[in-house]
């Protein structure tokens, strides 16, 4: 990185210690920039959130090339999240510790295990590990769908499953097959809040180990505050089954 951007980045987070400085780096022309952007997050010490505002702007001058923001008082060690938007943003990471000075920087992959993977609502979720699925054994690809942490906790919020399920493509069926998304409700709820793939009686994903034996059936699923699994389906999960959806382009 440029050292007039480091040295940009170091001001914002000073100016904003202690909380966390946020920002992107701009391609505009041959030069490079920093633009910084507020952080709206509801603890913006303890995580960052950008003003979408602020990313319309800087997008009017630029190309955007990379996110960053500070670490107050801790290292420049990614979390979950970190890694996870990496990932979604499919940009680098700039991380800056701060007062420390260290700046590490983190790359999208382009992929992201379907097992093990922490949980990080909106990004490395239930919804997601289901999409990844299918767009890795199908191909199939949908729309980034927006969605805060809690939604199914009050009725007055929409339920976004019941809501999306046909315009991504899904109509609901009597019995699943394997490639199917079971749609549950885990924990007190007001709407139904988890989903996971119908494996059948085949727990293997090309290239992971499971972990998982026996006559089956299997869901892979991402349980919220756990790493996504494959689990026997049956028992309690049948009793949490809302729906059973099958998408039009079903193998």
């Amino acid at each position: 990185m440029r050292k007039h951007i480091i040295a940009a980045i170091q001001a914002h987070a000073a100016a904003e210690y202690p909380k966390e400085c946020c920002g992107l780096v701009l391609a505009v022309g041959r030069a490079q920039k920093y633009f910084p952007c507020r952080n709206i997050a509801t603890e913006p010490s303890e995580e960052f959130r950008l003003e979408p505002e602020d990313y319309a702007a800087a997008e009017d001058q630029g190309e955007v090339i990379g996110i960053v923001h500070s670490h107050p008082d801790a290292t420049s060690r990614p979390s979950s999240r970190d890694l996870a938007m990496c990932e979604a943003t499919a940009l680098p990471w700039h991380i800056l510790s701060w007062p420390e000075g260290d700046l590490r920087t983190i790359t999208p992959t382009g992929t992201t295990p379907l097992l093990k993977r922490p949980f990080v609502h909106g990004a490395w979720d239930c919804w997601q590990v289901c999409a990844d699925w299918y767009q890795r054994e199908w191909g199939l690809e949908f729309e980034a769908f927006q969605r805060a942490d809690g939604w199914w906790e009050s009725a007055e919020n929409s339920s976004l499953y019941e809501q999306h399920y046909e315009a991504a493509g899904f109509e609901q069926v009597d019995s699943p097959r394997r490639g199917d998304m079971i749609v549950m409700e885990v924990g007190r709820t007001a709407h139904p809040n988890h989903a996971g793939i119908y494996l059948g009686t085949d727990p293997v994903l090309p290239g992971e180990e499971s972990g998982v034996f026996g006559p089956g059936p299997f869901v892979l699923h991402h349980l919220y505050g756990r790493p996504s699994e494959v689990i026997v389906y049956g028992g309690p999960w049948l009793q949490r089954t809302r729906l059973i959806l099958r998408h039009k382009e079903a193998r």
